[in-house]
């Protein structure tokens, strides 16, 4: 990869992770989203993971003292089971198909009843959306959009959603990153240049939205929240629908 490429991918995570920084979300979809556009699906994935462990492992040390265990918990346990059940189903998908689940998931997750959506209190709440997010995560490189609907479902207020999402986060990107890794037959390469540089840009975007999150009220995060998880969900599904068109064409 080009020094410019590099230079221009790092900016990219810096301003990614202090998107998600302050809200929690989003800033996973657009990396993800850049990302496959200009690696190999396998490759942009664990790195998509390696940068999104390193940020959300940092937001959770940042905030530790409003971290729900018993939630967090539940969750690592779902994300094991579908890791084993992956790790002999050894599925890599298409970018096009990436990027439409990409752009469809926070419309999925806004559709869900309320009976299903969960209560993020609650371990077995934690548990059922491990299952979900960590296959939507082996699919697209992401489960925020479907994460966000389960957090914002409840009564938690913004300091404790970011850092108990953190910790799922955590647990999730990393198992998602040794998946792409070590466990399918086509493991993804990394460039130590790039990796060095996406642990560098997720710490710095992580400690520059933090002033930035503790100003803001509660009613303006759950605003703001909802409308960039649609306004890039749109994109996805517009950059999505055109490769799959392509791929038609051929």
């Amino acid at each position: 990869m080009s020094t410019t490429l590099i230079a221009l991918v790092g900016f990219v995570m810096v301003s990614t992770s202090f998107l998600s920084g302050i809200f929690g979300m989003a800033g996973g979809m657009i990396l993800v989203g850049v990302l496959v556009m200009v690696l190999p699906v396998q490759d942009a994935l664990a790195l998509h993971g390696v940068t999104q462990l390193s940020s959300n492992l940092w937001r959770a040390s940042l905030w530790w003292r409003h971290i729900r265990w018993r939630t967090a918990g539940g969750y690592l346990g779902g994300c094991v089971v579908v890791l084993a059940v992956w790790a002999v189903w050894q599925v890599v998908p298409s970018k096009a198909v990436a990027l439409l689940m990409l752009g469809a998931l926070p419309f999925a997750g806004r559709l869900l009843p309320d009976r299903l959506r969960g209560n993020p209190e609650r371990v077995r709440g934690g548990f059922a959306y491990g299952l979900l997010c960590m296959s939507m995560m082996l699919l697209t490189g992401v489960a925020g959009p479907i994460l966000d609907q389960f957090f914002l479902n409840g009564k938690l207020d913004r300091r404790e959603i970011i850092a108990t999402k953190g910790v799922c986060q955590v647990a999730g990107h990393g198992l998602k990153t040794l998946y792409f890794t070590s466990l399918i037959a086509e493991s993804a390469v990394f460039d130590p240049v790039l990796v060095g540089v996406a642990v560098a840009a997720s710490l710095l975007g992580t400690v520059l939205a933090k002033p930035v999150l503790q100003a803001m009220s509660d009613t303006n995060y759950r605003r703001w929240s909802g409308w960039i998880i649609t306004v890039v969900s749109v994109i996805y599904l517009v950059q999505g629908s055109w490769l799959l068109a392509q791929d038609f064409m051929l």
